[in-house]
């Protein structure tokens, strides 16, 4: 077959093939017509979703910077001098009554978003502080219910402590457990032993407190927790340092 007569095929091939192409499309054209818009629509979709949550946590995030700087007003006594336009509370639950509403506002509206979730477990904790412990308890355990991680370790500290307060140590020890079985780097293992061995300390339980300490002084000598554990096992006698 001589380079004429090949070039002759090729080009019969690619006539073929391209009007093939052109007959298929022109049959189909209504549903690549159909399917293109169908593309588009969900582009556009997922293009406005992604700036209204943008938008949206853009609002959460302010919203609850500005809880926030409520939970930190400072506390003045009755008849205490106040410097002028200074913003003061008269006690901490009055305080965290009055953040507890804007956490909620904004955990409620802006529930999606991550400020959202974190505003959830300050309504927890500032709960807690007014001494509500069924509404404390149920929102901690909405949060530490939920995928993240760090906020869920962070929930299940402070349901401990609410554990403690009433009376219901077992539940406390076991989410004590929990946390060192399951360390999040906002709970790391070691601080979640040293409220165990607190709390059997306060029990009365001095020896299961001691072997906790041990065990936390050997694993992480050179960390905060292996430190603090150190120093209870060592406590610095009046007027001296650890150890003398």
């Amino acid at each position: 077959m001589d380079q004429q007569t090949k070039q002759a095929l090729k080009h019969d091939q690619f006539v073929d093939t391209t009007t093939h192409s052109v007959e298929w499309a022109s049959e189909n054209r209504r549903s690549l017509i159909v399917a293109g818009v169908a593309l588009l629509a969900v582009i556009v979709v997922i293009v406005a979703s992604v700036l209204i949550y943008n938008s949206r946590a853009g609002q959460a995030s302010v919203a609850f910077g500005a809880a926030m700087q409520d939970y930190q007003t400072p506390l003045a006594a009755p008849g205490q001098p106040v410097p002028p336009g200074v913003k003061t509370y008269a006690s901490v639950s009055d305080r965290a009554k009055a953040a507890n509403g804007l956490f909620l506002a904004v955990a409620d509206k802006y529930s999606m978003t991550p400020d959202g979730k974190v505003a959830r477990y300050f309504a927890g904790l500032t709960y807690m502080e007014q001494g509500q412990n069924g509404p404390a308890e149920s929102t901690l355990k909405e949060v530490a219910g939920g995928w993240n991680n760090d906020l869920a370790a962070l929930s299940k500290l402070a349901l401990a402590q609410l554990y403690r307060q009433t009376n219901r140590d077992p539940q406390a020890v076991d989410l004590y457990n929990e946390l060192t079985a399951k360390p999040a780097t906002t709970v790391p293992a070691g601080i979640a032993q040293l409220q165990l061995a607190e709390l059997y300390e306060a029990q009365g339980k001095p020896e299961l407190a001691r072997k906790i300490y041990a065990q936390l002084k050997d694993k992480d000598a050179k960390g905060p927790a292996g430190q603090l554990a150190a120093q209870k096992l060592n406590p610095a006698p009046a007027g001296g340092p650890a150890g003398q």
